[in-house]
């Protein structure tokens, strides 16, 4: 018996590793080709006709070639041929044409080697082998490509369009790998014009084509003969710490805020958007300024592309003055203007004083009771001041419990929690309601940093106070506030999972309702939601749902990755991307892809 351990009856040449067992005398190939020959002895004797080749593969039938209705009945594979294996990914896009001129366009779902002859490698003797080998013999197996079908690429007119898979290419059929801009831009139905998000990948590198440039933009529809701005149909990016995404929501927000970025209104003008950024974290005033890191040939790549960039110099940090806070921003040189709450907002929201929650009954007394009787009394421009005594009054406490108007430990439990708001309304300065024609500007930046504010309760006061005001505008059909009305709104909120999260409380319940309508009407008013989190599971369904363009970059919780949405081939991979890597998932813009944001902010980003 042959002794397997010291391996002496078997030459060390790797060559040998496709000439089988010698101790059974079995072949792992057929007689017609000898396994153990070189690449030219392979194609000499195996291929015919000789030229040169074409592609990088062929469409096979051995386990069936089928396209269908239910994609998990759908089986197209291609084998691929051993010099080009190396260059192929998993979401690689290939073509495969038609005879009549139509092309399959599809992408690759699976990758796989399979023997190439029919014999038992696992063994000792193939391991051995294997350990000693420089490296495998690519002839001597299969490595076959699963596609996925997109769509029928076909000639309309000249014109090139897509349609759904309707048809079954032919066996042999040769593949190749997409590479022309209008071939991957239609089949993927991205949008020729519009606003710039990254450049098409997969795995992480860029596709590249023979074009100049050579990369794929990716833009999102923003213009109404095209269909509605999706900027109007809210945009959610989504990304952990460190993942890029205040450096991509900057660089979105900077062709938004684009001199020739314009949309119609009602009235026949044609108008540039304001923005208006909550910014618990102080970054996005930094916007005002150019990088320094953006050299001049990389403005002159991205200006070839129609990418907007440098500094905004309509930009403007509104300050919120509360109780002796104060904002002290060294890292950006944009103007800085305080303002404050005034009391009187209240009366048009009173969730806002509902503090750390009100039941139903405790609500209904504030609205229904309380303040419409504090405001008869002390008039509409009263103060937080002036409705903390009105609440002190122990003769209207005992008048109401008497009344049976409002129970007396109902009472108690309103005053409770509308207490501690003084740091917030009516301080030092002027009230945003005085300074609307600055705060809600075309073409302008507006931030409101609240970095400075350590009290969470406060900060949640303010920008739901300037969110509801923007909100009701918009939506009002006697608005106060013309300017809001009559300007396209693009309202951004970071960390918006602190604001529009699913609560149990009267006041999670209006901030929802409120946010829910203002997406479902944002369409028709001109107003968008910008909305960025790194908890996306937190963000309310009702306000989710109205969320048509998705940017999730790298997210490492589990919960968080389901929540978003996305396919399920994209969402494999979100733990695993880098910093600026991408998903998109728009359907109304295009099918899901993966994108690289560009590597340099489009305006200054970081303290240094």
């Amino acid at each position: 018996m042959t002794d397997l351990g010291d391996f002496s009856d078997f030459s060390d040449d790797p060559s040998d590793a496709g000439n089988g067992d010698a101790a059974s005398g079995e072949s792992n190939s057929p007689t017609a080709v000898d396994p153990g020959a070189t690449d030219d002895d392979f194609e000499t004797t195996a291929v015919e006709p000789a030229g040169t080749d074409a592609g990088i593969g062929a469409l096979c039938v051995s386990q069936g070639l089928r396209v269908a209705e239910d994609e998990d009945e759908t089986r197209l594979r291609a084998y691929v041929t051993a010099e080009n294996r190396s260059s192929i990914r998993i979401g690689s896009y290939l073509l495969a044409p038609y005879p009549d001129g139509e092309t399959l366009f599809c992408r690759i779902s699976g990758l796989e080697y399979a023997q190439q002859y029919h014999a038992d490698d696992a063994t000792e003797i193939h391991a051995r082998r294997a350990m000693r080998a420089s490296g495998i013999e690519e002839a001597d197996y299969k490595f076959v490509a699963s596609l996925e079908p997109v769509a029928v690429l076909y000639d309309d007119n000249d014109e090139l369009k897509r349609r759904m898979t309707d048809r079954v290419p032919k066996p042999r059929t040769i593949i190749e790998e997409a590479n022309d801009t209008e071939q991957i831009k239609t089949g993927l139905k991205i949008p020729e014009e519009g606003v710039f998000l990254g450049h098409l990948s997969v795995g992480g590198e860029k596709v590249m084509t023979a074009a100049t440039p050579p990369t794929i933009d990716y833009r999102l529809k923003d213009d109404y003969e095209a269909g509605d701005p999706l900027v109007f149909r809210h945009t959610l990016i989504a990304g952990g710490t460190g993942s890029g995404k205040t450096h991509g929501a900057k660089n979105i927000l900077r062709q938004y805020l684009a001199e020739d970025r314009r949309y119609p209104m009602a009235d026949g003008r044609t108008v540039q958007p304001a923005v208006v950024q909550f910014d618990p974290q102080d970054e996005y005033a930094q916007m005002h300024d150019d990088n320094p890191e953006l050299d001049s040939e990389f403005a002159r790549g991205i200006e070839r592309e129609g990418i907007a960039y440098g500094g905004v110099e309509e930009t403007t940090a509104f300050v919120p003055k509360v109780g002796e806070a104060t904002y002290a921003a060294g890292h950006h040189r944009a103007e800085q203007v305080e303002f404050t709450i005034p009391f009187a907002m209240v009366h048009d929201n009173p969730w806002l004083v509902a503090g750390s929650g009100l039941n139903d009954n405790q609500y209904g007394a504030l609205v229904s009771v309380l303040l419409p009787r504090f405001r008869r009394q002390y008039g509409p421009g009263s103060t937080y001041d002036e409705f903390t005594t009105f609440l002190d009054d122990p003769a209207l406490r005992e008048e109401l419990d008497e009344s049976g108007r409002v129970h007396e430990a109902t009472f108690d439990a309103v005053r409770r929690r509308v207490l501690g708001f003084g740091h917030v309304f009516d301080q030092d300065a002027r009230p945003i309601t005085d300074m609307i024609g600055e705060f809600v500007r075309p073409g302008g930046l507006s931030v409101v940093p609240t970095y400075h504010i350590n009290d969470t309760r406060a900060t949640e006061a303010v920008v739901l106070a300037l969110s509801s005001l923007l909100i009701d505008e918009k939506l009002s059909n006697d608005p106060t506030y013309d300017r809001i009305k009559e300007t396209p709104l693009i309202l951004g909120m970071d960390e918006a999972h602190n604001f529009l999260t699913d609560a149990d409380s009267v006041q999670a319940g209006k901030v929802i309702s409120k946010f829910t309508e203002a997406a479902k009407q944002g369409r028709k008013e001109r107003l968008g939601l910008f909305l960025i989190t790194q908890d996306p599971q937190d963000i309310d369904d009702a306000v989710f749902k109205q969320i048509n363009t998705t940017v999730v970059l790298n997210l490492g919780d589990e919960d968080a990755i389901k929540s978003v949405n996305i396919p399920s081939n994209l969402e494999s991979k979100v733990p695993y991307m880098e910093k600026g890597q991408m998903v998109v998932y728009s359907p109304d813009n295009s099918e899901p892809v993966e994108l690289i944001g560009l590597p340099v902010c489009l305006t200054r980003h970081g303290r240094d």
